[in-house]
């Protein structure tokens, strides 16, 4: 940071704060962030799980990154740095959340061991659970959602994770999940996870 900004910066203390917020809410608040490769079923898990803690009460926000890149980061490319960069932001993104309370379902293939370390240090290891969506990538690419595969096969995309650019297994996930598993069993299995922690 620029030394005379640093030194004319001063956080501003407020009387509402996350404990309070939490208070109301009757729940602590969490970033639940999920990493896996394009079609592992990131974002249908993150949507489906969402739905099922709004229906519980829970007070949640659904951050996915293809809908960040199109606001918050759309200056961003897909080089090392540019990446690095986006799941700064993303994160900085969920800390605020996480301080207003909200339980934060972050979807994002955050490629990088480095990258998730990153992004545990700016939420908070105590605050940040991590969710590995572990899919063979002969399954993603089946599923091909938004047809990147498929774009990278042809030439069109370049810096695809878990082809031309490497994706790096968490070594120690809170929650590993089959992401070839049944929809329901993989949505229950976390919710069995998360009563031990949201209450």
């Amino acid at each position: 940071m620029n030394f005379q900004i640093e030194n004319n910066i001063f956080w501003q203390k407020n009387f509402i704060n996350k404990n309070l917020r939490e208070k109301k809410n009757k729940h602590v608040s969490l970033v639940l962030w999920f990493t896996g490769l394009s079609g592992s079923g990131k974002s249908t898990i993150s949507n489906y799980l969402e739905k099922k803690l709004y229906n519980l009460k829970f007070n949640t926000y659904l951050l996915d990154g293809d809908n960040i890149r199109t606001g918050l980061c759309k200056d961003l490319s897909f080089c090392s740095k540019d990446r690095l960069e986006n799941i700064r932001r993303i994160a900085e993104v969920s800390k605020l959340m996480l301080d207003a309370g909200l339980l934060v379902l972050t979807s994002v293939i955050s490629p990088n061991n480095s990258h998730r370390n990153l992004a545990k240090d700016i939420i908070g290891r105590k605050n940040f659970i991590e969710i590995f969506v572990d899919t063979p990538i002969e399954i993603c690419e089946k599923r091909d959602p938004k047809k990147l595969y498929k774009k990278y096969r042809m030439g069109k995309i370049k810096n695809f994770t878990g082809l031309d650019s490497k994706y790096e297994n968490p070594k120690n996930p809170d929650i590993h999940i089959n992401g070839t598993e049944d929809l329901n069993n993989i949505i229950d299995k976390i919710i069995i996870f998360l009563k031990k922690k949201l209450v």
